[in-house]
């Protein structure tokens, strides 16, 4: 049975940081798509960072770039987010997703993925 369990999440101030794990068990995810996704209040849930099984690349919203940095411990088997520079507009929900395969133009499409966690909340006070 698969399972990812994110955490880390948590309530800040604008400019502070936060850093998201999210651990996966039932998969290797050497052998997966990993990547974050987060959904805000009435919105439509929105691709943030990833990598495809074989790391290389690694994949942002043009909204975090520079902010955000995804990094993923194989060893672990964890991915991890760290968000610098916080800012009211990342508040949202934030979901660790997984696919065996997705061709790289579904990569940021929510509707690819099979696996979801089950969200932590990160909410950034102006």
């Amino acid at each position: 049975q698969v399972q990812l369990a994110e955490s880390g999440g948590g309530l800040v101030q604008a400019g502070d940081s936060l850093r998201l794990s999210c651990v996966a068990s039932g998969l290797s995810i050497r052998n997966y798509h990993m990547v974050w996704f987060r959904q805000a209040p009435g919105k439509e849930r929105e691709f943030v960072a990833g990598t495809r099984p074989s790391g290389g690349i690694t994949y942002y919203a043009d909204s975090v770039k520079g902010r955000f940095t995804y990094s993923r411990d194989n060893a672990q088997n964890t991915v991890y987010l760290q968000m610098n520079s916080l800012k009211p507009e990342d508040t949202a929900v934030y979901y660790c997703a997984a696919d065996r395969q997705i061709i790289l133009s579904s990569l940021r499409s929510a509707d690819a993925y099979d696996y979801w966690g089950q969200g932590t909340q990160v909410t950034v006070s102006s």
